[in-house]
C-alpha cells in the first residue's frame, strides 16, 4: 500500500485545511486508516483513526470538534478537515493504514506516507 498525502500549508490561527491521503496499490477498503502528526522536537502523535467502514471516527482530545476525518472507499481516499486551526496545529501531518482495528499507537501501523507540512501562523 502507498500511501501520499497532500492538502498542507500555510494558514492563519482560525483558519482552515484540508488534507487528503491516495491509496495505491491495494484497496484500502478493510484497513483502518490514521492520521498522525509530528512536530519539530516532539514524538509523533495519534490525531484521527476512522474504521474500514467509515463508522466510529476516533480522535485525540487536543483535535476533538475541530477536526473531522473521512474516507471514500470507492475513491480509495482518507481525508482530514482541520477547523479552527491554531499555532500547536503545526506539524507534519502523515497518513497511515493497518489491517485492523483502530489504534492510538503509530508501531501498529503498517503503511505511512511521506508527510505533508502544517504551519499555522499566529
Amino acid at each position: 500500500v502507498q500511501l501520499v498525502e497532500s492538502g498542507g500549508g500555510l494558514v492563519q490561527a482560525g483558519g482552515s485545511l484540508r488534507l487528503s491521503c491516495a491509496a495505491s496499490g491495494r484497496t484500502v477498503t478493510s484497513y483502518t486508516m490514521a492520521w498522525f502528526r509530528q512536530a519539530p522536537g516532539k514524538e509523533r502523535e495519534f490525531v484521527a483513526a476512522i474504521s474500514w467502514s467509515g463508522g466510529n471516527p476516533f480522535y485525540a482530545d487536543s483535535v476533538k470538534g475541530r477536526f473531522t476525518i473521512s474516507r471514500d472507499n470507492a475513491k480509495n481516499m482518507v481525508y482530514l478537515q482541520m477547523n479552527r486551526l491554531t499555532p500547536e496545529d503545526t506539524a507534519v501531518y502523515y497518513c497511515a493504514a493497518r489491517l485492523g482495528g483502530m489504534r492510538w499507537s503509530s508501531a501498529s501501523y503498517d503503511y505511512w506516507g511521506q508527510g505533508t507540512q502544517v504551519t499555522v501562523s499566529s
